[in-house]
């Protein structure tokens, strides 16, 4: 089976494609990507509860967010993915994956054993988190993102996201609020995470005109922020409805709108 036989959604330079993202890389080149974006399943739909709008709820979102059936097999999916991923970065390619204490540790593992360097281990602190509806341990206010190499070089557009005083220097730690509703404006997904996070990850770490890849694609938010930056996006994504939703969320997006903004202010801005 070749790309063209895959059912494929959004428009030329932000397509995303109905289908397993690792069989979806194995189609792809070896070294074609110039960074991967990748927010894979944290495996927390197993039965337990948080808060939603003062009341406690189940927390499943979905049959894809299930455990695999034990720590082990849920691991060697990981490292499944990120051998295909590791494939298809080119010598200097990055790659950037999020997650809760349920699945990060895992990934850096994983990361760490097929050989790639890890750059950055950022903190994305919530400023409102949910509380801890069990009363049984820490609120969880935070997420992790692990920033990784291929090789030894990598990009990394210090000028853009820093200020020209050394003193403000960004640190690993993004205090980032939950996705506003004008995000959610073209559909829902469960685990859909704010542009303003993924924007800052692409900006500092691809070049305009490069090619991003999100294997687990969802609503669509790293095609949106590669769309915006006027970098090229592929992306895989099992369920339609969610192939859907991130159609019409590329369709509503500027190219390079985000990235004339940022010239305009100036580096640093």
């Amino acid at each position: 089976m070749g790309l063209r036989e895959l059912e494929s959604y959004g428009e030329p330079g932000a397509m995303v494609y109905l289908a397993d993202c690792v069989e979806l890389m194995r189609l792809m080149p070896a070294g074609s990507v110039d960074a991967v974006f990748a927010d894979p399943p944290y495996r927390l739909s197993n039965g337990g509860v948080t808060l939603k709008n003062g009341r406690v709820g189940p927390v499943d979102k979905g049959a894809w967010d299930r455990s695999l059936g034990s720590f082990e097999r849920d691991h060697e999916f990981n490292v499944r993915w990120l051998e295909e991923a590791r494939r298809v970065l080119k010598p200097d390619g990055t790659v950037w994956v999020s997650g809760t204490h349920h699945a990060i540790f895992s990934i850096g593992f994983a990361l760490q054993t097929l050989g790639l360097k890890v750059i950055n281990s950022v903190v994305w602190e919530k400023p409102d988190p949910p509380p801890n509806a069990l009363h049984t341990a820490f609120t969880h206010a935070h997420e992790t993102l692990v920033w990784a190499s291929k090789g030894r070089g990598h990009t990394f557009n210090y000028e853009l996201v820093n200020s020209p005083n050394p003193g403000g220097q960004l640190s690993s730690v993004w205090r980032i609020p939950a996705v506003p509703r004008r995000e959610k404006l073209c559909g829902y997904h469960p685990t859909q995470k704010p542009l303003r996070l993924v924007r800052r990850a692409l900006l500092a770490s691809t070049g305009e005109g490069d090619l991003v890849f999100d294997p687990f694609c969802g609503s669509g938010t790293t095609a949106v922020a590669a769309k915006e930056l006027n970098r090229s996006f592929v992306g895989a994504e099992l369920e339609e409805e969610f192939c859907e939703l991130a159609a019409r969320r590329i369709g509503a997006t500027e190219r390079g709108s985000v990235l004339r903004e940022i010239r305009a202010l100036g580096p640093g801005a």
